[in-house]
């Protein structure tokens, strides 16, 4: 599995105590290097200005670009570097489809900024462009179907904005209801042509592994064998994990790890085995690392050490999302 990785990512940080730090990718890399598990390293080059107005407005370009020292909400900021790393952080998006396309096998790029808050002209949620949005869009030159499935425990509001008026694009969000952006209610099903290819569950609290499998087997893989695409994308955010400090969802590592099994094999029966994971939020080093690791690991039939196992959703909390969900989406889905 090609591991997507930049030194300058670990230079990006928004202030003191910010909870998208380095120390992300340093527990991620460490964990990474002790497993030996850093088989395949590949260092990206920026994404272009041409490439960024794939999905980007240029006023929005223009603005990261130069909007040097300053705060641009109250949760995410800007330095004078933020731009050039940035611009690898969608390099590295970019490199990682590539590789998972041509190689036909998964990718996982481990990218700072994260991304999934930025739409077209907005950026927020300590995001500034749209990495997997751009990664989706470069694949379309190549394919006519590309599905992303996002478990960050907010709902990716960049992403979906992005596609939520074409087909050619699914994008499924697992998230919790309630928090940060406020977005993803589970009646929007996107609009126009792209009605009936954005796919919302958003979870109550203390949802977890249970609610997660269940909304698997009858929401999110009966969806993708019918949208049959031929690449597969998944933002990757840790905090849904117990362990989070910034949610309250309960997913547990091996529960990451499990859900982006399945995705591989999905993507083994669709497009030969075109996979390719992108880092978005997260905010337990331990939890992270037990993650990423975890899913490195199972692509080399390793079983590396999990720490946060425990699995808190046994009465199935999600059940009720879940089936009011089926409903909406048995207009365009057979579910």
């Amino acid at each position: 599995m090609a591991i997507i990785f930049h030194p300058r990512y670990l230079d990006h940080y928004q202030n003191s105590y910010h909870p998208e730090s380095p120390e992300r990718l340093l527990a991620i890399n460490t964990k990474l290097d002790e497993e030996r598990l850093n088989r395949e390293v590949l260092t990206p080059e920026p994404a272009s200005e041409n490439d960024l107005e794939k999905i980007h407005t240029p006023t929005h370009i223009n603005f990261i670009k130069n909007v040097g020292e300053g705060r641009i909400d109250l949760d995410t900021v800007s330095h004078e570097e933020t731009f050039e790393i940035a611009l690898l952080a969608c390099g590295g998006a970019l490199l990682a489809a590539d590789n998972s396309f041509f190689e036909r096998k998964p990718a996982m790029g481990l990218l700072r900024p994260p991304g999934h808050h930025a739409g077209a002209d907005y950026c927020g949620g300590f995001c500034y462009f749209n990495n997997i949005a751009l990664a989706a869009q470069h694949l379309l030159d190549k394919v006519k179907r590309v599905a992303i499935v996002d478990i960050d425990v907010h709902h990716g509001n960049g992403t979906s904005d992005i596609f939520c008026k074409r087909k050619d694009v699914l994008y499924i969000s697992t998230h919790e209801w309630g928090i940060f952006p406020g977005t993803g209610p589970v009646n929007y099903v996107g609009e126009g042509e792209g009605e009936g290819y954005t796919v919302n569950i958003p979870f109550p609290s203390r949802t977890g592994d249970m609610s997660y499998t269940l909304a698997w087997e009858e929401i999110i893989e009966p969806i993708l064998d019918q949208f049959k695409p031929e690449a597969l994308l998944m933002s990757v955010g840790g905090d849904a994990h117990y362990m989070d400090p910034l949610a309250s969802l309960t997913l547990s590592s091996l529960g990451y790890v499990s859900l982006a099994e399945k995705l591989i094999r999905c993507a083994k029966r669709f497009c030969d085995g075109r996979v390719s994971f992108y880092l978005e939020g997260g905010y337990h080093t331990g939890a992270l690392a037990d993650i990423i690791c975890g899913i490195v690991g199972k692509f080399y039939d390793k079983e590396t050490p999990i720490f946060f196992s425990e699995v808190y959703d046994l009465d199935t909390l999600g059940r009720e999302t879940i089936n009011e969900l089926k409903e909406i989406q048995r207009r365009y889905w057979k579910l």
